[in-house]
Order: structure tokens, then C-alpha cells, then sequence
């Protein structure tokens, strides 16, 4: 049989706090001791509830002052970034941008401490493709991409291509090399591996009668050929069991891809969406693999910080918004600024909503009023993060520590090595990234559940699945941060993507205009972008003419 191809993680992206609203504060911090053998510090960090709180039950503000600005970005994530940059790039400064948090970023915020930077979520970008045009523009702007060989083929810096070894599993009491299994398997394994990744490359190669991939990115240069488009009617464990796939570790591998890209289990991902995974990246590179990606320390967060250089002046932080409505041919915008305790009005004369859908219905008046149809449609999965500060070998049976390291059949989906990109040959301590959906039941209820789980009870779950990993690792814990995020991906369900709801999503309201990944149905930082810079474009000409 061929090489099975060993695909690497996609992002778990998009943005909103455990309430409707999240930011970088520190709800609890307090040193505790999981067990006898040592003592560690960290809390749970990252929601700020009381901002949740003014959203949710829309408290009425009466705003102190009123100022004008031309366009009003309302959420500073990957799409009201890139909504913010093309904005510049046209010459058209005059526009604000309103963010919840203390930071900008979104889902692909970070952190960083005394041994390493580390992301709190959105961790690499993969090669972009050729439709993936706004990305490569971006990436040609940040050095990312330095250049062209005399094919054309894109040269990365290689600094931020993802050193190997790039992923590895922990199966069977040791660590193998891939996240394909290949320990233990039997002949009908091997067999089913090869039907399905050869159908996948197949789907990959395919074009529609409109003549466009059958699966790309951005999304919406999809083809729109019925053959395709009829996955999207059925769930991912129905196509594999369409296609007589049985294999416990073939179903495990699948599933483990449509909760690590869309936060859900294949039962519940749109087959479409689950095909997409695998048949939608086709980039290249004159010095890289295919499959390589790009990442950095602090995961996305090195865009983030990148992205947001030549608009910081543009940017006010700790901005609830709190309501939006049209005043004759212009847009009012209350928000209340959470520090100052002050409540401020911007008119302006349009505006770009790039936070989470779900809270426009709180924000918008005209939703407010009467709320969309499809409403209804849009589910958000909930996700614990966790950044861990250690001492100690993380080497184990097998292979040795990779950038992704990951368990088989596992509720978490194992840990990323955040100093993985440091070229020091010696490494005393460690921050691991560890990534858990939750899952296990339906959104809210992991929402209810997570917000009722102590830092004490996070803390002994993370030790107990590590440890299973890297036995007496709890020896070497030095900090344990935990991270709730209450909506952090759209979930692409059966008929979403391709269904009437989300194509609703994309109409603007009057002269607001949306630009969120959730538009997609599928969350990743190139879905994110595109929207962004679409909808910069079609508020500026809106206010050009």
C-alpha cells in the first residue's frame, strides 16, 4: 500500500466569550496542590462575565457624547482585522474599531510567560492555496511569503514553516509518528485507508461542470455542481458508512478531524464540511511540502500582533457595544466603555459587524425587533484550552515530541508544543498548548457545565490525561492556565453550509455589513480574512457613491 498521507491539525477558530462576550482578564488565579507530590499556580482566565452580563440583558446606557467616524468595525478578530487593514490599503482611514476585550484577535489571542509564548487558540495557517488570494497578498505584506522561484511557486521564510518532527500519536502505550494509527492495524485497515484517502485525493482533483474545484478556499469558490453539493444533506459518519468504512481506527481518525477543525463529532458535521477537511488544500511552495503550515510560538497571535500595527490608532479596546440602528442615511452606534464606565455614540456612515453572529441578535435593533430566520441555524461549540509551564522529558516510547502530539481516542485532542519553533537545542522548560471540544453532550449543556466546573477540577482532568501520556509529569507542573470559550466555532451541521440560512447570512442589513467565519459555516483563519476584506469593499463603496 502507498504512504498514508499524515495531515496536520486545522484551527479551531472563531471568537466569542463563554457569555457573549469574552477578554483577557483574570477571573481567578490561586495557587493550589492537585496532589501530594507538588504545588502549581494558575486560574481560569479569559471571560469577562460582568461585560457578558451588560450584553445579554442589554442594559440601557444613555450615551454622554456622540462623535462621527466613517465606518464603524464593530470586533477586533481575524475579520475586523483584515476589514481594518483593506481599509487602509485603500486609503480610507476614517473608521474606528470597537473590540470587547482588552486585546484585539479574537480566537487568536496569546499569551506568553517567562519560558515561551503560547496561542490561545488558532494555532497555524496551512500553505495557502491559488484562490486563496487575500492571504497571500497578506502574507507577501508580512514577509511571510519571500518571494517566487522561476515556477511561480511561493518561498516561505523558513522560520515560520513548522520544523519536524510535525505530529505524532500515542497509541497503544507507545508513540508512533503520524496521527494516521498505523500500531495494531490489520490488512482491512490498511485497505480502508487506502479507498478513502484515495477518494478524498480524488474529490480533491475533482471540478464541477462549472468548472471550479470541488472544494476550495474560500469557501464560496466552491463548486456549485449538485454532485458535490449533496454531501452537505448528510452527516460525515453517514458517508463513511455509505461507503462501507468500518475500521474503528479509520472512524476514530475522522471523527478526530471534524472536532478538532469544527469543534463536533462527525455524526454531527456536515459530510461536506468533513470532505472539505481533506480535499480543500492544494497549496505549494518552492521550499516546503504541501503539507506543511505555518506557525509560530504564539500560534495565530503573531498575525494578530502583526495585523494590527498600522491600525492601532484606529482602535478602542474594553468597547461593549450596545445597540446599532439606522438614523436616516446613517448608522448610530452605542457602546460602553468598560473602563471608564461611560456610554459614547459613534454616527456613522456605515458599518462592518465582525463579531459572532449570535450576538448581532443582542446588538442590532432591528434584530432586536424581529429576529432572522435562521437564527435558529447557527450553533457555536464551546472548547477548553489549556496552557501548561513544566519541567521535565516529554519524549516518552517511540516517537519523540513533535509540534502536535495526540492520543488516540481521547475526549481532549492532546497538546501543542509551543516552543516547538525554538531552535535551542536545550530546553529546560516546556509550555504546552493542550485543546479539549467539548463535546461530550449538546453545546449548552457543555457550556452550563464548563462554567460549573472549578479551576481544581480542570486542573486534575488536564494532570490525569497528561500524566497517562508522560507518567510523573505532575511532578514537573509549574502553572496551569485554563481558558473557557463559550461559542469558539461556528459548527458547520448537515445542510448549513449549502442551505438557505447561511446564504441569509450574507445579506447586510441597511448599511451594515457582516464579516465574521461563521458566514461560512466552517472556521479558519482564511474564511475569516476573506470575509473581512469582502466586506470592507462593499462598505467603502457604499459610502463612495
Amino acid at each position: 500500500m502507498g504512504a498514508i498521507p499524515i495531515l496536520s491539525r486545522r484551527s479551531f477558530l472563531q471568537k466569542s466569550a463563554l457569555l457573549a462576550a469574552s477578554s483577557a482578564g483574570l477571573i481567578s488565579c490561586k495557587k493550589i496542590s492537585s496532589n501530594k507530590k507538588n504545588n502549581f499556580t494558575g486560574g481560569i482566565v479569559g471571560s469577562n462575565l460582568k461585560a457578558g452580563h451588560i450584553l445579554l440583558e442589554h442594559k440601557n446606557f444613555a450615551p454622554t457624547s456622540t462623535e462621527k467616524a466613517g465606518i464603524v468595525i464593530v470586533g477586533g478578530g481575524i475579520a475586523g482585522l483584515s476589514a481594518a487593514r483593506e481599509l487602509k490599503k485603500l486609503r480610507f482611514e476614517d473608521f474606528v474599531m470597537l473590540e470587547i476585550e482588552d486585546n484585539v484577535g479574537g480566537n487568536s489571542i496569546s499569551g506568553f510567560n517567562s519560558v515561551s509564548a503560547y496561542p490561545w487558540g488558532a494555532h497555524y495557517v496551512p500553505l495557502p492555496g491559488e484562490d486563496a488570494v487575500f492571504v497571500r497578498e497578506l502574507f507577501e505584506e508580512l514577509g511571510v511569503i519571500q518571494g517566487y522561484d522561476k515556477k511561480g511557486l511561493p518561498v516561505y521564510n523558513e522560520f515560520y514553516l513548522c520544523s519536524d518532527p510535525q505530529e505524532r500519536l500515542f497509541i497503544h502505550g507507545r508513540w508512533q509518528e503520524g496521527l494516521v494509527p498505523q500500531l495494531g492495524i490489520s490488512e482491512k485497515d490498511r485497505r480502508q485507508y487506502k479507498e478513502f484517502f484515495g477518494e478524498m485525493k480524488k474529490l480533491k482533483n475533482e471540478r464541477g461542470r462549472d468548472r471550479k474545484r470541488a472544494f476550495s478556499i474560500p469557501l464560496d469558490l466552491s463548486s456549485q455542481d449538485s454532485r458535490f453539493l449533496k454531501y452537505d444533506a448528510i452527516n460525515m459518519g453517514q458517508f463513511m458508512a455509505d461507503h462501507g468504512w468500518d475500521s474503528k481506527y479509520l472512524n476514530w481518525y475522522v471523527d478526530y478531524c471534524c472536532r478538532d477543525d469544527y469543534g463536533c463529532t462527525m455524526q454531527n458535521t456536515s459530510a461536506w464540511a468533513g470532505i472539505h477537511y481533506f480535499a480543500s488544500r492544494y497549496g505549494r511552495a518552492s521550499n516546503a511540502d504541501p503539507s506543511a503550515v505555518l506557525t509560530w510560538p504564539e500560534g495565530n497571535g503573531w498575525l494578530v500582533n502583526k495585523m494590527r500595527t498600522d491600525i492601532q490608532n484606529n482602535i478602542i479596546c474594553n468597547a461593549c457595544v450596545m445597540n446599532i440602528e439606522s438614523v436616516g442615511d446613517n448608522v448610530a452606534v452605542d457602546y460602553y466603555d468598560i473602563k471608564r464606565k461611560t456610554t459614547a455614540r459613534i454616527i456613522a456612515k456605515a458599518v462592518i459587524y465582525s463579531a459572532p453572529r449570535f450576538t448581532a441578535f443582542k446588538t442590532i435593533k432591528a434584530f432586536r425587533e424581529k429576529l432572522p430566520e435562521y437564527a435558529n441555524s447557527l450553533s457555536y461549540a464551546p472548547w477548553m484550552i489549556a496552557n501548561i509551564t513544566l519541567k521535565g522529558n516529554l519524549d516518552g516510547k517511540g516517537a519523540t515530541l513533535s509540534w502536535d502530539n495526540v492520543k488516540y481516542k481521547n475526549d481532549a485532542l492532546g497538546y501543542i508544543a509551543a516552543r516547538h519553533q525554538d531552535i535551542a537545542l536545550h530546553k529546560a522548560k516546556q509550555v504546552i498548548t493542550y485543546y479539549h471540544p467539548l463535546t461530550a453532550g449538546n453545546p449548552s449543556e457543555e457550556r452550563r457545565k464548563a462554567l460549573k466546573t472549578s479551576y481544581e477540577e480542570w486542573a486534575e482532568k488536564i494532570i490525569k490525561d497528561v500524566s497517562s501520556m508522560h507518567p510523573d509529569i505532575d511532578i514537573g507542573v509549574e502553572e496551569i492556565n485554563v481558558w473557557l470559550w463559550g461559542h469558539a466555532m461556528v459548527r458547520p451541521l448537515p445542510g448549513f453550509i449549502w442551505g438557505n440560512a447561511r446564504q441569509k447570512t450574507l445579506h447586510p442589513v441597511g448599511k451594515i455589513y457582516f464579516a465574521h467565519s461563521d458566514m461560512s459555516g466552517i472556521s479558519i483563519f482564511e474564511e475569516a480574512q476573506y470575509r473581512g476584506v469582502a466586506a470592507s469593499k462593499k462598505a467603502l463603496n457604499e459610502i463612495s457613491t
